[in-house]
């Protein structure tokens, strides 16, 4: 049986993931997006307590930084300012892509599963949730924002029903905390009811966040 800790990192279809196999015969399963310069690691610090009964994956993004790292949009498009809805839909239908090959290669049940993502991540996150809400079941909008470009999605309040978490810090200088509160509104106007975490630190989660999010995504 797999630890709370163990994972593996594989190639699947040119992707490059780090998993851990789920400790339960009727797992769920949880993406988790690393943010801007991030990798397939950077996640993992956030799952010690997450429930064994997940299956987990965090995607490397699919386009290189310089000097390392990598992104969720091309680098040509960061002269553009921020991450809009154009720049990340290519990356959102590839990893709805991924998550249905991969989860069909292991034998697990995704046609609905849970997602959480950091910073740009997050980003990724709001955006996969508003394009594909009928797949995506708990959201985890760590330290981030919403992107452009989503209003028609916003007004069509494709997110009814679903509970969302978002953890932000009050001494974020990347991604400051007004952003982070003009978020929530577009959630809730969308249609989500938001359980909201705020701390006084920095661009990270703090231990009372983490908790919390522990909590949401054992729930």
């Amino acid at each position: 049986m797999p630890g709370a800790n163990s994972s593996n990192l594989i190639t699947f279809n040119d992707w490059t993931l780090r998993v851990r196999e789920a400790n339960s015969a009727s797992p769920r399963l949880l993406v988790m997006l690393h943010g801007f310069t991030g990798d397939e690691n950077s996640m993992w610090v956030f799952t010690r307590r997450i429930s064994t009964n997940y299956h987990l994956i965090a995607p490397r993004a699919p386009h290189p930084t310089d000097p390392s790292g990598f992104s969720w949009r091309p680098s040509q498009a960061l002269t553009f300012g921020r991450p809009s809805l154009e720049m990340l839909q290519p990356a959102a239908e590839a990893l709805i892509r991924l998550i249905d090959e991969y989860s069909a290669s292991v034998k697990l049940d995704a046609l609905q599963f849970d997602l959480m993502g950091f910073s740009q991540g997050a980003a990724m996150t709001n955006v996969v949730g508003m394009l594909y809400p009928h797949r995506v079941r708990k959201m985890g909008v760590l330290a981030g924002f919403m992107p452009s470009g989503l209003d028609e999605k916003i007004e069509q309040k494709v997110l009814a029903g679903k509970n969302i978490f978002v953890a932000h810090g009050t001494q974020d200088q990347m991604i400051p905390i007004d952003r982070a509160r003009a978020s929530i509104e577009l959630l809730e106007q969308a249609g989500a009811r938001v359980i909201y975490c705020e701390d006084e630190v920095g661009h990270k989660l703090s231990a009372n966040c983490l908790g919390a999010l522990e909590n949401y995504l054992n729930d």
